[in-house]
Formats: C-alpha cells, structure tokens, sequence
C-alpha cells in the first residue's frame, strides 16, 4: 500500500471573526457552566459564524456511533460523512444519522479518501489505537482539525508527532478526556490547588469491570464486509482471527493498548491535572493476564505507581476481570493532602474531608455514571466536550484538552506499560518524560511500522 501521506490536500484557511461565547450549556437535563480562556485566536474555520462545522467521522462502530449521534445533536455541528472499515458499519451509520437528522452523510470507506473532502472542517476519530495519531496526523496534514478518542497515540513517540502536527499545520487537536469539560471537575481541581486540602501530596485512582475469556482465536477468512488490510493499516500485518474485531483488538500490543489506557487514561488524566504535575521521574508496574488462559497479551490486572518532581506521588490500580468496587465505585480517583482528602467520584461529583476525615461538603449533580458501560460511562456529560470542541474550531472557546495537555497524560499509562513489559523500574526525564538510560525501554517509545505506512510530519 503506497504513503498514505503522499495524496492529501493543501489546508484552505479562513479566519474567522469572534462573536461573544455562551457560557452556559445543558446536557442531558444537567447545567455546567463553561469557562474557556478567549483571547486569542483558537483557529481557522472556512464558513462564517453562523455555518454548521461539518464533520467526518472515522470509526464508528460502538463508540463512534456514539459520538457520531452526539456530535449530531450539536446545533452547530453536522456530520457530513461516514468513515469505516466495515461496509456494513458504514451503512447502519449512515441510516442512523439520517433518521436523527433528516440529513444523509456520504459513505466512505477508505479514510485517504475522506481527507480529499474539501468541505470538511474536522474529523472525529473513534478507530482502534493503533489508528489514533496516524489518523490524527494525516488529518492536520489535510488541514482538517481533530478530535481524537483516548489515547492519542498508541505509543508516545506519536504522540509527540501528534503535537508537532497540531502546531506545523495551525490545527485545533482536541483529545477525548471529557472530564476536563465537567464543570464540578473543573472545579475541584481548582479547589486543590487553592489548597482546600493543604498541599495535595498523593493521588490514587483505579477501574474494575468484570470481563469475559476472549478465547482462543482460529484463522479464519475475513468477512467481505471488512477491509482488513486497511483496517491494519500502520500496525504489522497479522493474520485475521475471530476474535479480534470490534473489540478485542484492545488487548493485543500490535493494535490496542491495555486496560491503562483504554481506560486508565481518564483517572491518570484527573489525577496528573489535580496534583499539578507533566511528567514523573519515576514509574514501575506490576501485574499480568491471570484472570484466563487465553489469547489477551496486555495485563488485566495491573498496578502502576509514580513518583513527580514537586515531591508527590501517585497510582492507578486497573482489574479488568473482577468487578469488586473500591469505595463503593467501579472507578474513581482520591486526593490525600496534609490537611484532608477529596473523593472524585467519576462524574461530575466530590466530596471533601478534613484531616480527621470529617465530612466538610459534597459537591454533586444528578447524572448516573455506569463505569461498565463500554460506549460511554459518563454518556449524560460527555455533550460538553464535543460542544467545545466544535465552538473551538468556530472560534468562540479554547480547548479544554488540546493536545499537548492529552499527550502527557496518555504518556502516564504508556510509561506504566512499558514498565510492565521490561519489568523494572524507569527513571524518567522530568522536563520531556523521555526514559533516562534503558536502551530497551525506549524501544518500545515508538514502534515498527508496516512498509509504506511510516509517519512523517
């Protein structure tokens, strides 16, 4: 398959003028108040203010689908076309949008091909891992700006060129870290660091979930409804199993990532922004695939601990095949200070204790988080961050989690699997998290790419 960077057409830039941003928002029966930093320019739209941003959406099966469905219900958004590897996906994404919109995006299969459409402001990408910064890349390259599913990159070498690409090409990346548009989030990060609990020293946060074996896969023929090959696209080629696609892929390094960044990205996420802190100087991992004998390779039991410059601490504890919740909660993350604590409870909720764990206030809304739903635990709050997404790339707010804010944290998991699978501790570079002294290590800071596939900024 030739470069997939060879083809893609030349940004169009228009600036366009500002007009004063609503600062408050509904969704789905819950108020948040918004409070983007506008000043300067956020970025290039080629409409005028009151133009609809016309979406293309890459990868939407499942969470795509929903974001897709999301995205639509956004006055000033539209999804204008459909992108996927499997026909059958593309075609039940198509209906779905036009019974909810009465509009009918195009179909396509073959992202090169969406990002030669010049009416396209922006892209959405919901495919597997492995896809996440090429796509991104590709994106920026094309002049389209990004919002991109967590984690931004399969490994931190590209998410380093993710962040050169936003900055080259002058485009808007925005990373699917939804809590950093929840505005009681944002909140209490604000009341730790005006020190509400004293000097906020350690954090910890954790998952659970109760997943099943996925087997042992046979090889089989792939179905005529997929494009395999391009559904590999920069990853090595391996042969198609049956358990694989849509959702297995997660837990092979050749495509996925593990449970610590499918899902540990969000708590680490919370975590690095409360403690205030980029990148550690130490990390070590433990743990393993012991739940089943099967073909899963990333661990689905896993610590990770970390050490930061500002002398605080922090880990993440993920147990993807036992459910038994911590403090009551599937997920969640503790802020432990000299003078009390703060529970986040994985929503757009806290509650915050004194030094004796006295309670001393709560502050919470009404929305139900399900920590096992797949698509969407926080499906009632994520509206927000796609809203600020698109009136970002209308000029009218900056992004709550651009992505160089993204980068780092998806390098916190990264660093915690890299540790896991040299086994050993890694002393780590505060000022660029890059690994200090272990050759082998830093192997894995990137990865091998398929011929032809390699990305170039």
């Amino acid at each position: 398959m030739t470069n997939p960077f060879c083809r893609l057409p030349k940004p169009i830039i228009k600036m366009i003028n500002r007009r004063k941003f609503i600062h408050a928002a509904s969704v789905a029966g819950t108020s948040f108040v918004l409070a983007p930093q506008i000043g300067k320019a956020a970025g290039f739209f080629r409409g005028s203010p009151n133009d609809k941003v016309v979406i293309g959406m890459m990868g939407t099966h499942s969470r795509g689908l929903y974001l897709a469905q999301n995205f639509a219900k956004l006055p000033n958004a539209e999804i204008g076309y459909v992108c996927d590897v499997d026909a059958d996906v593309v075609a039940s994404t198509v209906a779905d949008i036009y019974k909810r919109t009465g509009k009918k995006p195009e179909g396509i299969t073959d992202i090169r091909k969406l990002l030669e459409k010049k009416d396209i402001d922006a892209i959405v990408i919901a495919a597997p891992d492995h896809w996440h910064a090429p796509a991104t890349i590709m994106a920026c390259q094309a002049g389209k700006h990004v919002y991109v599913e967590k984690p931004c990159s399969h490994n931190p070498h590209e998410g380093e060129l993710a962040v050169t690409a936003s900055k080259k090409y002058s485009r808007l990346v925005q990373m699917g870290s939804q809590r950093r548009s929840f505005n009681n989030v944002q909140g209490m990060v604000k009341e730790l660091h005006d020190g509400v609990i004293g000097r906020t020293y350690y954090a910890k946060g954790w998952y659970s979930n109760h997943r099943a074996s996925i087997g042992i896969g046979k090889e089989v023929a792939v179905p005529a409804n997929l494009d395999y090959e391009l559904w590999q696209g920069p990853a090595p080629r391996m042969p198609y199993k049956d358990n694989l696609i849509h959702y297995n892929w997660h837990w092979f390094w050749n495509w996925g990532t593990g449970e610590a960044l499918n899902n540990g990205t969000h708590e680490l996420d919370v975590i690095r922004w409360g403690l205030d802190v980029d990148f550690p100087n130490k990390v070590v991992s433990t743990g393993g695939r012991f739940h089943f004998k099967d073909d899963w390779q990333t661990p689905d039991t896993q610590n990770i601990l970390y050490n930061f410059p500002n002398d605080t601490a922090a880990e993440w504890e993920g147990r993807s095949c036992n459910g038994y919740n911590t403090e009551g909660l599937a997920r969640g993350v503790i802020f432990y200070g000299d003078k009390g604590t703060v529970f986040y409870q994985g929503g757009n909720g806290y509650t915050v204790y004194d030094g004796d764990n006295k309670f001393l206030k709560e502050v919470k809304d009404k929305t139900v988080v399900d920590a096992t739903n797949k698509v969407s635990p926080t499906e009632a709050l994520d509206g927000l961050h796609m809203k600020n997404f698109v009136d970002s790339v209308r000029g009218m707010a900056q992004l709550n989690c651009p992505i160089e804010t993204g980068f780092k944290s998806t390098l916190l998991p990264q660093l915690g699997n890299i540790s896991y699978r040299v086994d050993r501790l890694l002393h780590i570079d505060p000022t660029n998290g890059h690994i200090l002294n272990d050759p082998e290590a830093m192997q894995l800071w990137s990865r091998t790419y398929q011929p032809g596939w390699e990305i170039k900024v």
